[in-house]
């Protein structure tokens, strides 16, 4: 029987799914492979914000629900789009070695940026940090995949638009990369490029062949980013970012929550050799820090 393989249609997440297969195969030889291609809610609705739909975890229900009618044995997700909180009856698999996690700048840079220069992203994390750094530009919204936001960038909609670099590599357009935005200036979001395989959490023989794809570093820099927002109460829409590295045995986990037009932004570092303390800890010091009134004027909003 082969491992059947759900995934959304956009060119990037098939990109994702064949990736991950190819590495099961390169693993296990004689496994075979099958991709289960869906449409997403998050996929289908783009004239709305994702905050006002239901969060990014739109873009995996579907993915979810196939497993659990056992028309799928795993999903692919991108990382960043998989909310703190898994439904009963799953559990993240496997999570790959990371890609580069850094937010790309594409159509010119942040410094050659004029004033009133119109910038596309539909993340409040990023709107929050840019405009941080640059209150005199303007956010607009922008939703789709990469090559929809890169036509409408194309058509003149936008001076620049922000797009995840491991994305635009991954599918051959890191040359429309103009600035790779350094993580103090935009931290990323939690988990960002890092692809995560989802699996029933009862499923022994699926968990097991997966362990062969399993980064153990990736996985304990994503636990601790992961822990951090849980303990934040954030959503795949709230403007926090976080990153984790590892050192030998030791994680360094740097957070930020921002208010949503730049006027503030709290940040915490953190480190510890468990995911789950250094993720609590970097949690304790943005509230700390102010982090804990900006969400809840967030959230009553």
């Amino acid at each position: 029987m082969p491992v059947r393989i759900a995934t959304r249609r956009s060119r990037l997440a098939l990109w994702q799914a064949e990736f991950v297969a190819g590495q099961l195969r390169e693993a296990h030889p004689d496994l075979v492979t099958e991709l289960v291609p869906l449409s997403t809610r998050g996929d289908e609705i783009l004239d709305r914000s994702l905050a006002k739909i239901g969060g990014k975890g739109l873009f995996i229900k579907e993915l979810e629900q196939a497993m659990l009618d056992d028309r799928a044995d795993i999903a692919v997700h991108s990382m960043k789009d998989v909310p703190a909180e898994l439904p009963e009856g799953m559990t993240i698999g496997a999570i790959l070695a990371r890609h580069d996690p850094r937010d790309a700048l594409v159509g010119t840079t942040l410094a050659a940026l004029p004033k009133d220069a119109v910038v596309g992203t539909s993340s409040l994390r990023r709107a929050a940090q840019l405009l941080h750094r640059r209150p005199d530009i303007r956010i607009e919204p922008v939703r789709g995949n990469v090559e929809t936001r890169l036509s409408r960038l194309d058509e003149g909609c936008f001076d620049a638009i922000v797009l995840a670099a491991a994305g635009l590599e991954r599918l051959g357009l890191a040359s429309r990369i103009s600035e790779l935005l350094d993580p103090s200036v935009c931290l990323p979001a939690i988990g960002q490029g890092a692809i995560g395989v989802e699996c029933r959490s009862d499923d022994e023989t699926v968990l097991t062949t997966l362990q062969a794809i399993d980064d153990l570093p990736t996985r304990r820099a994503v636990e601790a980013e992961r822990e951090m927002n849980r303990v934040l109460g954030g959503s795949c829409v709230s403007p926090i970012a976080g990153h984790a590295q590892t050192d030998d045995d030791e994680l360094i986990l740097r957070g930020v929550v921002a208010c949503p037009d730049g006027s503030d932004v709290v940040a915490s570092l953190a480190m510890g050799r468990d995911p789950v303390e250094a993720g609590r800890e970097a949690a304790r010091l943005l509230v700390s820090h102010g982090a804990r009134q900006i969400l809840d004027e967030i959230n009553n909003d």
